[in-house]
This record gives C-alpha cells, structure tokens and sequence, in this order.
C-alpha cells in the first residue's frame, strides 16, 4: 500500500461528508503545527484538545485515538512530500534532483519530530510508521530512477544502490537536524554529489545503468 493509499483509507468514509472532511482536514492542519517539534509521548490528548481550542471528543470522533490522529498527521504530511517529489518531469533532471532533496531537507527542518518518528519507526515496532517510511523510500527511489534512467523498473542492484544512498540520507539527516551546523543549500549540494557517487557506482557493478552525465567524471 503506499502513500496515498494510506491516507485515504485512514479517512471515515461514513464521515465523508464535504464538511466533515474539511474539518478532519483542519485538525490535521493544527496536529502538524503541535507535533512539528513535539514528540508524540510529549503530547497527552488533553493537551493536544486544549492548544488546539477543541473539544477531545471531536478528535476522537474522527481518529479513534491519539495513535490514529498522529498517523494521519504523518501521512497527509508525508503524501504532500511524495507527491511534490514525484512531480516536476517538465524540469531538467538535476534540477528536479536538486528540488527533491531541497524539499526532503525541508520537511526534516520543518517537521523534526515526525521526521524522527517516521525515520526510526516509531515507538518499538511500528508497522504502520514502517509502511509510511517505506514508502517515502519507493517514491524517492522512483523519482531518481526515472530521472537518472528514464524509468522505474529497473534492477535489483541498481535499486539497492539508491536505497543505499536514500538510507544514508537518512542518516545524515537526523544528525543535520540535531546539529544544524551546515546551511541547508550546503547540505543539499553534499547530498547532490554523494547521490553522484552512488550512480557511478551502480554504473561500475552494472554498466547497462550507465551514470547521467551532470554525475559522470571526465578522466
């Protein structure tokens, strides 16, 4: 399941009403803003309805619980991520590259805790926050297969060398969060260059998946 449908299935269809689904819309608009920097044990419901000015019965009227408002939150945050990665093939593919990691480092920055969450799995082992991790991963996999070989289908090597690199974005992107010492152009321009490393290697170990030109070296 990805993203997307995700998030529609967390959405009450009995609910489904225009308003009903303006108003869900609303509350995860104000969860995104208390859980952008707060972690989710911060965080007790009564908390969340009283800073939210609403009543805890209208939360669990359309999430069921805390577990399922936060998830929502992360999912209809995340598909907005993917959704503006995977978008974008009229421009040059290194400027789509630059956009996609640019907007990856924003929702990091941005929404630190629920960054967190989703890149550790959430408390213990969330398979729920797995899948909407996992997903990130795919759609940022997709989105650079397509850029760098025009298209998604492609080897399991050369799928496991973008996953490595997507893995070690993580990685760096939790220690860039915690230790904000590199301006965010900075850190993007490195992740540029590593992601260059990691296509030519791909091209090394398969030479059908050659290396786009913006990452090949002239020897």
């Amino acid at each position: 399941m990805n993203i997307s449908q995700q998030r529609d299935a967390a959405r009450p269809r009995a609910r489904g009403t225009e308003r009903s689904m303006a108003r869900r819309a609303e509350l995860i608009a104000i969860g995104r803003k208390l859980f952008a920097d707060t972690s989710y044990d911060a965080l007790s419901m009564d908390d969340i309805a009283r800073q939210a000015r609403v009543a805890k019965g209208l939360i669990y009227y359309y999430f069921q619980s805390k577990r399922g408002y936060y998830l929502a939150i992360i999912q209809e945050s995340v598909a907005e991520l993917v959704t503006f990665a995977a978008s974008g093939g009229e421009l040059d593919p290194v400027d789509r590259v630059h956009r996609t990691i640019d907007s990856y480092l924003c929702y990091a920055e941005h929404n630190q805790a629920a960054y967190r969450t989703i890149v550790s799995g959430g408390v213990g082992f969330d398979t729920e926050v797995h899948s909407v991790r996992d997903g990130v991963r795919e759609a940022i996999i997709a989105t650079l297969a397509e850029g760098a070989y025009g298209r998604t289908d492609i080897a399991p090597l050369a799928r496991m060398g973008l996953l490595a690199w997507v893995c070690s974005v993580e990685g760096a992107t939790l220690d860039w969060i915690d230790r904000p010492e590199l301006p965010r152009d900075t850190m993007r321009e490195l992740l540029v260059k590593t992601l260059g490393g990691a296509l030519r290697a791909i091209e090394d170990l398969a030479p059908a998946y050659r290396a786009p030109q913006p990452a090949r070296r002239e020897v």
